[in-house]
């Protein structure tokens, strides 16, 4: 087995202040997505120009913290939230939700597509492709505080983590969700979305390949503790997978079938040089 290298969860500590690697993970994610924004920006194509992307993406990470605390105590700790109502807002004891901060990301982006008179759609599938990045960080976060780790194993890369009571070989999980909905998610993305498509299709995508990448890595990651698990192996996590990977395929299928490539709002002298605006409805 491989030895875990033991990293302090703690970064930086000025007196009683301390500033957790996990949250230094999240800010490195909306950076990178600030800084992928303003690239993608400049296509003829894009929702949104340069001069919006700050505001996209402080209205994100307002919807990514509310989205997946609030999915968190719902989806995985309701009993705790209905005995003390107010543990909704211990954030500091941990605890976030992918699928709540994705449903808050959604309502983020409905509420800034109106104010910046474009549509969900079309900020949905600009705001897909800088997601994975910060995944994967998260997730890396996840690995140094030695949290949401993978169920005992005997393969040569498993590892025992100090602060596992039972001190059994386990899978890093935590390192296998990095790769496949970071790194690898983004690669598919960032290239399928490179050239216009059709209306929702990056959006459709991003559900589609999150959904499995998250249902087969289930299967390896231990299951959170006082959660059931149906049918001695179907986890929380995989059933909410489900439904986001039936609706990326309905969604793909739809917006080959049905929907425009995007005109964009223009961006003059900031598009690249050469580009041609595509045609009206060529993706239907």
């Amino acid at each position: 087995m491989l030895t875990y290298p033991e990293i302090n969860p703690v970064a930086l500590a000025i007196g009683p202040l301390k500033i957790h690697w996990y949250g230094l993970m999240y800010l490195a994610g909306f950076a990178a997505a600030w800084w992928l924004a303003m690239r993608r920006a400049a296509k003829p194509w894009s929702p949104v120009i340069k001069s919006e992307v700050e505001d996209l993406i402080l209205f994100c990470a307002i919807g990514v913290v509310v989205g997946g605390r609030l999915g968190y105590m719902f989806f995985y700790n309701f009993h705790e939230l209905i005995a003390h109502p107010l543990s909704l807002f211990k954030v500091w004891e941990g605890g976030m939700s992918f699928h709540g901060g994705l449903i808050g990301v959604m309502v983020a982006a409905t509420l800034y597509a109106r104010k910046i008179g474009t549509t969900f759609p079309s900020l949905i599938d600009f705001v897909a492709p800088l997601v994975p990045i910060g995944l994967g960080l998260g997730r890396i976060g996840n690995f140094i505080g030695q949290e949401l780790w993978g169920r005992e194993t005997d393969v040569p890369w498993g590892m025992v983590f100090p602060r596992d009571p039972a001190q059994l070989v386990r899978h890093p999980s935590q390192l296998y969700q990095a790769f496949l909905e970071g790194l690898v998610l983004f690669l598919v993305l960032w290239i399928f979305s490179s050239k216009p498509r059709p209306r929702l299709a990056v959006g459709g995508m991003f559900i589609l390949f999150y959904g499995i990448f998250r249902f087969l890595v289930e299967f390896v990651r231990q299951p959170d503790v006082g959660i059931p698990v149906m049918f001695g192996w179907l986890t929380r996590g995989q059933l909410l997978s489900l439904p986001m990977i039936a609706a990326g395929i309905i969604i793909l299928v739809w917006s080959y079938r049905t929907q425009p490539l995007p005109e964009g709002r223009g961006q003059g002298e900031e598009a690249d040089s050469g580009t041609v605006e595509p045609q009206k409805g060529a993706g239907k």
